[in-house]
């Protein structure tokens, strides 16, 4: 008897499959198998590849060269549950409450990755066959940068050949609003250490005689921006592209307002480049962020000590077709040449993701489109998502195949946090829209699914990303 949805949901949530953990190897190495063992029971030749950290599971139907071949991608591992105090039921015993199944992994990315499996076993179970060629790859590091994964499919190009990737790891733009997402900022951090004295100095004594660090370090952090929030770093938005028409009445349709985003912030105002709404300057904007700061004395009351050393940690978040590294060489060269006299400095490069763009008015885009409409009733909203997913881009230098995010996490799905949710609703709607989408993109010509429209950017040459 085939085991339904939900339960399987329950048993794939009870592994504790923490990858930033050591000792829980060997629920990712259980938990791998569990997931293979379901594939193959299904049909598909399904294997457990091990690699220098945690395994993939790679899995696909039989090949029909006359059929396109699409590559779904997921990651079984998930976020450490800490703090275990906050959760109302324990993070790897599932509960089901308010329609909602809860436990570490709900949403990013088991009861997602799931959806699009069983999708797969119902397409099987009621045809026989699938319409399009299915390869499966799925995870054990993507919580942790996805450390294993280019080298994986570097070695192993030609076996994933595909005509397009598709993902379930991004959020609605509202409660189960349809949501295809086509666009996520890359990312570029570094580290400044302020450094003065060689230790802490007297303020009595010292101050006033010698630049302080920790004023040095706030005269660097005012130098990023203007009033208004723009950043001023010389070159900073040379390579960005201007919203087209179409977008900006996307961002318009979304249904998140901005009034919205100031109460989910809990802030008293919001603020940011003028011309812009709150979800363009999210989505398809740069930032520099201030992440963290600090120096001196941080304990109880007083302590009127001049510090030795602060230090600046700073992310920025691109948009197509902006470069990490060339980011991070304009905004050291623009930190050197603000460093007050009387202090050095020395800047430490952090990790980096490229921006990734993906045409949602492409044929592949636009079956998209039709088949979450199928699903949902209504056309999706089209989002660009403010954070970052590096992996996208590597897919597509190494496989060359464009990425279709399609949403099903409820904005209040609460990932990374105590209490992670999965409406039950979205998990089946989710297994009905791989169906829908399979049988969409099988009737999209293959030669239709490379081709930008007119008012499309083509960032082929300024970014490597199309």
């Amino acid at each position: 008897m085939t085991e339904d949805p939900l339960g399987l949901l329950v048993r794939f949530l009870r592994f504790p499959t923490i990858s930033t953990q050591t000792d829980h190897a060997e629920d990712l190495h259980q938990c791998a198998g569990w997931l293979a063992n379901l594939l193959q029971s299904m049909g598909l030749h399904a294997e457990v590849h091990p690699t220098a950290g945690h395994p993939v599971v790679l899995a696909r139907t039989p090949h029909d060269p006359a059929k396109r071949t699409i590559l779904i991608y997921g990651h079984y591992d998930v976020q450490p549950p800490e703090p275990l105090d906050l959760w109302e039921t324990p993070p790897f015993e599932p509960s089901l409450r308010n329609n909602r199944i809860y436990a570490r992994g709900a949403t990013d990315n088991k009861g997602q990755i799931l959806a699009h499996v069983l999708g797969v076993r119902e397409t099987l179970a009621r045809t026989g066959a699938t319409p399009v060629n299915i390869i499966f790859l799925i995870e054990g590091e993507e919580e942790i940068g996805s450390p294993s994964l280019e080298a994986f499919l570097l070695a192993r190009r030609d076996e994933l050949a595909c005509d397009v990737i598709c993902i379930s790891d991004n959020g609605m733009a509202a409660d189960f609003y349809p949501t295809l997402s086509y666009a996520m900022r890359g990312i570029a951090a570094l580290e400044v250490r302020v450094k003065g004295p060689c230790v802490d100095l007297h303020s009595g004594v010292f101050g006033g005689a010698v630049m302080n660090p920790a004023t040095a370090a706030a005269r660097l952090v005012a130098s990023l921006h203007d009033a208004d929030g723009c950043v001023m770093i010389p070159g900073f938005y040379d390579a960005v592209l201007p919203l087209t028409d179409w977008e900006r009445v996307a961002a318009e349709a979304c249904p998140v307002t901005d009034a919205d985003i100031l109460a989910q912030s809990g802030a008293p105002a919001l603020f940011g480049e003028p011309g812009y709404s709150a979800v363009e300057r999210i989505g398809a904007r740069p930032t520099a962020e201030v992440n963290g700061i600090g120096g001196g004395y941080q304990g109880e009351g007083t302590k009127t000590v001049l510090p030795s050393h602060a230090f600046i940690k700073l992310t920025f978040r691109l948009v197509p077709a902006m470069e990490p590294e060339k980011i991070l060489d304009l905004a050291e060269a623009h930190l050197r040449a603000h460093c007050p006299p009387g202090v050095t400095i020395e800047i430490e490069r952090g990790h980096s993701g490229m921006p990734y763009f993906s045409d949602p008015m492409s044929a592949d885009g636009l079956a998209a489109q039709r088949a979450i409409e199928r699903v949902f009733g209504a056309k999706p909203c089209l989002s660009r998502e403010g954070g970052s997913i590096p992996i996208l881009t590597t897919f597509k230098e190494i496989l060359g195949a464009d990425s279709l995010m399609l949403a099903l996490a409820s904005p209040d799905c609460a990932a990374h946090s105590p209490n992670e949710n999965f409406p039950i609703r979205n998990f089946h709607a989710g297994i009905a829209l791989n169906q829908a989408l399979l049988e969409e993109l099988a009737a999209v010509p293959r030669e239709g699914i490379h081709g930008y429209r007119g008012d499309v950017p083509d960032l082929t040459a300024a970014s490597r990303l199309a």
